[in-house]
């Protein structure tokens, strides 16, 4: 009972060594995509689109989501400064309660973007939704992401393997208390996005119609829930 006892010590103990080695390897990795993020707009070079990574405007417990608030401001800012001429803002969209990009779209009208410079996204349910899509249905090979540092340098991490020209403007992170279980759940995450990439080969959940960056905007029915994607001629 002893000898067994010791055998299954030490089996956990291996499993849980291996477990660390792989999250750390996994940190290692895309954490290298951080030399491709900008803190200073003055710094970021000029793309012709930014695709904005989706979050809930609000907390589970209540209040404004400083993630969202954060990423909102310095994607205006972007266009503001001439860094950009476009926006694609990327989120699930998988209720009609819960609207990731209508939400995001409504907050950059409001900050003073125009409408017609806002694509939204329905489809990013992951980053690598978001990512992806951005190339295959919105046909940009080289675009900037917004999000904070973090979760930039995994969407970089990620565009990179599919050949996309991507970099980042870091959106002002939160304080550390406030975001430790985001940082928790982003270790994991990245080891997801080494074995989404270089194991399982993930794709984008869906695809659909392209859509032409600077021209009218179309009333296209999206796949996820058919939401209509708002035409020039009915901004709000």
């Amino acid at each position: 009972m002893k000898k067994f006892a010791l055998i299954l010590l030490a089996t956990l103990s291996l499993l849980l060594a291996l477990c660390l080695l792989l999250l750390t390897y996994g940190e290692w990795r895309v954490s290298k995509a951080g030399r491709l993020t900008y803190d200073r707009v003055d710094d970021l070079p000029y793309n012709r689109v930014a695709v904005v990574l989706g979050t809930s405007k609000y907390l589970v417990g209540g209040g404004r989501n400083p993630y969202f608030s954060n990423r909102i401001q310095a994607a205006a800012q972007l266009y503001n400064n001439g860094k950009v001429d476009y926006l694609i803002v990327s989120g699930d969209n998988a209720t009609v309660q819960y609207n990731e990009p209508r939400l995001m779209r409504r907050a950059l009208i409001r900050a003073g973007i125009p409408a017609s410079a806002i694509y939204m996204d329905f489809a990013g349910f992951r980053t690598l939704d978001s990512v992806v899509r951005a190339k295959e249905v919105f046909g940009q090979s080289s675009y900037t992401i917004v999000s904070q540092k973090f979760h930039n340098e995994r969407a970089i991490f990620i565009a990179r393997r599919f050949g996309i020209e991507a970099i980042g403007f870091n959106a002002p992170d939160v304080a550390p208390n406030e975001g430790i279980k985001t940082r928790v759940r982003e270790i994991f995450a990245r080891f997801m996005s080494l074995l989404d990439l270089y194991v399982l080969d993930k794709e984008p959940k869906f695809l659909g119609e392209p859509i032409e960056i600077g021209a009218p905007i179309p009333c296209l029915p999206l796949s996820t829930i058919g939401t209509l994607q708002p035409c020039t001629q009915h901004k709000s």
